[in-house]
């Protein structure tokens, strides 16, 4: 790993350590996400507690800095710079140095990361989201489920540079790790089901 990798690395956690739950969520109901819900800063703990439309300004923000942190790490060193920068801001906005290291499960800054591998990576990810969560009726199965098919559906689309499959492994441990109680929870059958249009407020 170059010096140039590793600032781009540190450039993408920076970024992605700005919580767009919790700022947004302290501007427009003054209270922590974090103390709400499944005490998580991700857009779905938003959308379940406060309803879908801050839920999805969430999810705006978070593809945002993570579209940000690619930009800047493609311009510092091109593909390498784009996946280095994308694992650090992936880690930042999960474990947040300027929120406790208390953030997001990292499932939209993923996709905003699958996005900008390549568009088709995305689509089929979301396809397969869609079906897990829908059959399943929980946001964390498909969740999961798109994660840990993220490498296998991006190498079966020809992405072969070995940064951007480091990166797919990343993101399935990530995800998977930052969804380890909903796992326990799943495997109890005490995981709640999704209901985006009830709020709490």
């Amino acid at each position: 790993m170059t010096v140039m990798t590793l600032v781009c690395a540190v450039i993408g956690y920076l970024i992605g350590s700005i919580s767009i739950a919790v700022l947004l969520c302290r501007l427009l109901k003054h209270e922590d996400v974090r103390e709400k819900g499944s005490h998580n800063a991700g857009s779905t703990n938003v959308a379940r507690v406060y309803g879908l439309k801050i839920g999805l300004l969430v999810f705006v923000g978070d593809f945002a800095k993570m579209a940000l942190a690619i930009g800047i790490g493609w311009l510092l060193m091109g593909k390498t710079g784009q996946a280095a920068a994308s694992i650090g801001c992936l880690i930042g906005h999960c474990w947040p140095i300027f929120f406790g290291f208390k953030g997001g499960k990292g499932v939209a800054v993923s996709a905003a990361i699958a996005c900008f591998i390549d568009w088709r990576l995305l689509i089929c990810l979301l396809i397969i989201f869609a079906v897990a969560a829908v059959i399943s009726k929980r946001v964390s199965v498909g969740s999961l489920v798109a994660a840990v098919l993220f490498t296998l559906v991006m190498l079966l689309l020809g992405n072969l540079f070995i940064w951007f499959i480091i990166t797919g492994i990343v993101v399935c441990v990530v995800v998977v790790v930052q969804h380890i109680p909903n796992i326990k929870r799943l495997i109890n059958h005490t995981e709640a089901e999704f209901k985006p249009f009830k709020s709490n407020k």
